[in-house]
């Protein structure tokens, strides 16, 4: 090769983690076989899912050679930013199916809550940083304050996957900030006793969705429809699968939204055993790749912020796949990397790509 094209390709990608990039890329590939089929091999939607991934990847390589240390000064602003336009979406929301998650702006909407899984561990990343030398209760208890104020806003709209989602990503910030164990496991047992009231306060869809993860046969055609069907899915795919295409509860319609939400009941009907075996590889890859980055991240800021964004990683897949193995309730969380759509996968790559630019900028940091 020529050296100066040498030279050219390693500055243009002197700041892209090529392992992380080569896990992300084969669960995108995954991504775009599994939609395919389960999209009666419509051309239209995997183009347009193809187009998704082109945009979250330049996010992604927009981010990476952002050093971490200018996105630290976006964490107050951006944070504000999302709390006043989850009030806007509040007071002006547009509702769709009975819920108000939207802001129209000009001639596009938006879904602020999205911004909120970046925003909300980077505001509190940025905060414990700050105050790194000076750490008390008073901190943790500021942090939580932070915490609650954009989940509740969340929760009213109601969106309770995507609040848990980003309470989890807080939680992780504020354990890796060395919350002590004595009053985390003071917040669970406090947690714990509020259950009754928590369940009073519980939307109807969302009590009978927990009721339909103890018992999904008591409603088989109404609320326990999705959770039985794609527990049959995963269950019949067996070692090696029905085969690419062949899937039978995926063709014959039964899984229900299966592009996006249940995409893994396709993939696990049609590849089976192995087939899963290999997904979560790429995912435990991803994973661990980002702890390693995490544990050499050189400042208290990228060590938090990275440790979110993996562990928040973490909890979509488990989300995803329990959900759709029927061990977890029925929330609307996508597979990462691997369901259909836009907002999610630029969201989760900006993620990926700070992590890149974590671990990348770390020698310009002094020790």
């Amino acid at each position: 090769m020529n050296p100066w094209i040498r030279r050219s390709v390693a500055t243009l990608t002197r700041h892209v983690d090529g392992q992380l990039l080569a896990a992300v890329g084969a669960l995108m590939a995954l991504g775009l076989i599994a939609i395919f089929s389960a999209s009666d091999m419509n051309l239209a939607r995997v183009s347009a899912q193809l187009l998704n991934m082109l945009v979250a990847l330049g996010v992604l390589y927009a981010f990476a050679n952002i050093p971490p240390h200018y996105l630290a000064r976006l964490g107050l602003p951006l944070y504000v930013l999302g709390v006043l336009l989850l009030i806007c979406v509040a007071l002006f929301g547009d509702v769709v199916h009975g819920a108000r998650r939207w802001l129209q702006v000009g001639v596009t909407r938006i879904q602020p809550s999205e911004l909120m899984k970046i925003a909300v561990p980077l505001m509190l990343a940025w905060y414990f940083d700050r105050y790194e030398a000076t750490l008390r209760l008073k901190n943790y208890i500021i942090a939580s304050i932070l915490l609650v104020i954009p989940v509740a806003l969340i929760v009213r709209q109601p969106d309770l996957g995507t609040a848990l989602l980003i309470f989890a990503a807080g939680c992780y910030v504020l354990f890796l900030a060395g919350l002590s164990w004595r009053i985390i496991i003071g917040l669970a047992i406090a947690g714990a006793a509020c259950l009754p009231f928590l369940w009073s306060a519980m939307h109807d869809y969302q009590r009978e969705r927990i009721l339909t993860l103890l018992d999904p046969t008591q409603d088989p055609l109404g609320a326990g429809y999705h959770a039985i069907q794609s527990t049959i899915a995963v269950g019949s795919g067996g070692l090696v699968g029905k085969g690419w295409l062949q899937g039978t509860q995926t063709h014959l319609d039964f899984i229900p939204e299966r592009t996006t939400d249940f995409i893994f009941a396709v993939y696990a009907e049609e590849f089976g055993l192995l087939g899963n075996m290999l997904l979560l590889f790429l995912f435990l890859l991803v994973i661990a790749r980002g702890v390693v980055i995490t544990a050499n991240a050189p400042t208290l800021f990228t060590r938090l912020f990275g440790g979110a964004i993996t562990l928040t990683f973490f909890t979509y897949a488990f989300v995803n796949m329990g959900m759709v193995s029927g061990i977890l309730p029925v929330v609307g969380v996508p597979l990462p990397l691997v369901s259909y759509g836009g907002t999610s996968l630029v969201t989760i790559c900006l993620g990926l790509g700070i992590l890149m630019s974590i671990q990348t900028h770390k020698k310009l940091v002094q020790s």
